[in-house]
Order: structure tokens, then C-alpha cells, then sequence
């Protein structure tokens, strides 16, 4: 090489496509470094609520009651209480999981240390960085789903009737319930002040998951019509009648067809809300 010449620069020798991708890349590989070292108050926090619920309801009380599951009459033709709820136990810990994954960081981010300007000065537009939020939060939730699904499916008394007929049916549930809850998440993330985000599990959180179709099939609410049909804004109703669909087809659920729909339309609009408050919290 000359005197004259210079090194190239490698930022010039790559496109703009591939300069996002490999900072996208390295924000993942930050926060899967942070998860690693958290990894066990992570297990703690998607195992103990399904645990509990699990191990009182389907264990305790069935044994107590000489064997008859008192639950039994959730359960329609389908199977087991066991039955009905493991769908709603995976929805919950892909909900919860979600939004803890984006909610509570971001609650820290904003603080008073405003933590958030490090990940903005990264090479990429800022709705990236609130886009890169809502994939690592999949991936965390697709992590709670697998743990949750051998308690559910072990733990019960009554056998549970697990049957899969179509498993890209589920891929894209799992999918599309995983990035829903992350842009619930940085919904809620950017929405509420930082020192009111635990309030938000007691106002938000417990009424969806409760109104979610967890704990039973939403055609069971057919004798309430007018909740029945108010529940529908609820997107945690499409993950668990999805997870329902796909994995107890024995018990009512949803149209699959619509199932998609739904899930596809929550997620665009909870990322397009979620991606404005990150923009407006970060730049204004």
C-alpha cells in the first residue's frame, strides 16, 4: 500500500441493511448476556404462578375430594381440568413473560439514570431499537411456554389429552402469541411512569388474564353473552384459544383462520402504538 492511500473502512465496504443487522445482532447478544446471568429469577418468575395454580387445583383438590376433580364441570367432553387449562397456563406465562421482558426494563431505562440513551446511540433508527425490545422478549416468552408445558402436562391428577394435528398451526401461534405479548409489553413500557409500573400488574394484568380465556374455553362464556363478546378486545383470549386449538383440538375454541387474524391484527397494533410512545419517550 502507498503512502498516500488509506485502510477502507469497513463501515463503507457494507451496506446500510447489513450495519442494522449486526447492531440488531449485538443488542440481542447484550441482553442475552444480562438473561444468562438472571437466568434463575427468570425460571422462579414463569414457574411459580403456573406451579402453584397447578398443584392446588388439579392436585390437592382432587385428592381431597376422594378422587372427583370439583373442577370437573370446566371441562366439558374434552377431557380434564388438566386439560383446559394448559393452553391458558402457556398463554399466561407467554403473556407474562412478554411484558416483564419489555415493561419492567424499560420502567429502569427511563429512570432518572435514563439508561435508555446507551441503546440509542447504537447504528440504528430508533424504532429498531424498540422492535429489537419486542424479538428478545419472544424469545424469552417461547422459553416460558416450553417450561410451563411439562408442569401442565405432569402435574395434574386427571391425565392430560395432549394431541398436535397440525404443528405449523402451532409454530405460527407460538409465533405471533410471542411478539404480541413483547409489543403488549413495550405498550405498557412506554405508556406508564416508571414508578407506576407496578400498578399496572394490578390494574391491567390480572383483569386480561382473568377475562383471558385462561381458565376456560371461550364458548363456555356463551350463557354471558355481553362478556362473551367484550372479551374479544382482549389478545390474550387469541393466544390462549390458539394455544387451545393447537394443542387440545378435543375441547370448543375459535375458528383457526380466525384465531390468526386476531393474533396478526394485535400484534400490528400493539407494535405500531408501542413503537410511537418509544419514539416519543426516546426523542421527545
Amino acid at each position: 500500500m502507498s503512502k498516500g492511500e488509506r485502510l477502507p473502512n469497513p463501515d463503507h465496504t457494507i451496506g446500510p441493511t447489513a450495519r442494522y443487522l449486526h447492531a440488531f445482532h449485538g443488542l440481542v447478544l447484550r441482553d442475552l448476556h444480562v438473561l444468562r446471568r438472571e437466568i434463575f429469577p427468570f425460571v422462579i418468575r414463569i414457574c411459580m404462578n403456573p406451579l402453584l395454580f397447578l398443584f392446588v387445583f388439579t392436585y390437592i383438590m382432587p385428592h381431597m375430594s376422594a378422587g372427583v376433580n370439583p373442577t370437573a364441570s370446566l371441562a366439558g367432553s374434552g377431557g380434564g381440568f388438566g386439560t383446559v387449562i394448559l393452553p391458558g397456563l402457556m398463554a399466561v406465562a407467554i403473556m407474562f413473560s412478554g411484558i416483564a421482558a419489555v415493561a419492567l426494563p424499560l420502567a429502569q431505562e427511563f429512570g432518572i439514570t435514563r439508561e435508555i440513551d446507551d441503546r440509542v446511540m447504537c447504528p440504528l433508527p430508533v424504532s429498531f431499537v424498540a422492535l429489537e425490545k419486542i424479538f428478545f422478549s419472544a424469545m424469552q416468552s417461547v422459553i416460558a411456554a416450553a417450561v410451563v408445558f411439562p408442569l401442565a402436562y405432569y402435574i395434574p391428577t386427571m391425565p392430560v389429552q395432549v394431541h398436535v394435528t397440525s404443528w405449523l398451526f402451532l409454530f405460527c401461534v407460538l409465533a405471533l402469541a410471542c411478539l404480541t405479548s413483547g409489543a403488549l409489553g413495550l405498550v405498557i413500557g412506554t405508556s406508564v411512569k416508571p414508578a407506576q409500573i407496578g400498578l399496572i400488574f394490578g390494574v391491567v394484568i390480572m383483569p386480561i388474564t382473568f377475562l383471558g380465556c385462561v381458565y376456560y374455553p371461550w364458548a363456555g362464556l356463551r350463557y354471558i353473552p355481553w362478556l362473551k363478546y367484550f372479551v374479544l378486545i382482549n389478545p390474550i383470549v387469541y393466544m390462549s384459544e390458539g394455544l387451545r386449538a393447537a394443542l387440545t383440538p378435543t375441547l370448543p375454541h375459535m375458528h383457526p383462520a380466525l384465531i390468526l387474524l386476531m393474533l396478526t391484527v394485535s400484534l400490528a397494533a400493539l407494535t405500531t402504538a408501542g413503537i410511537r410512545g418509544f419514539r416519543r419517550r426516546v426523542i421527545g
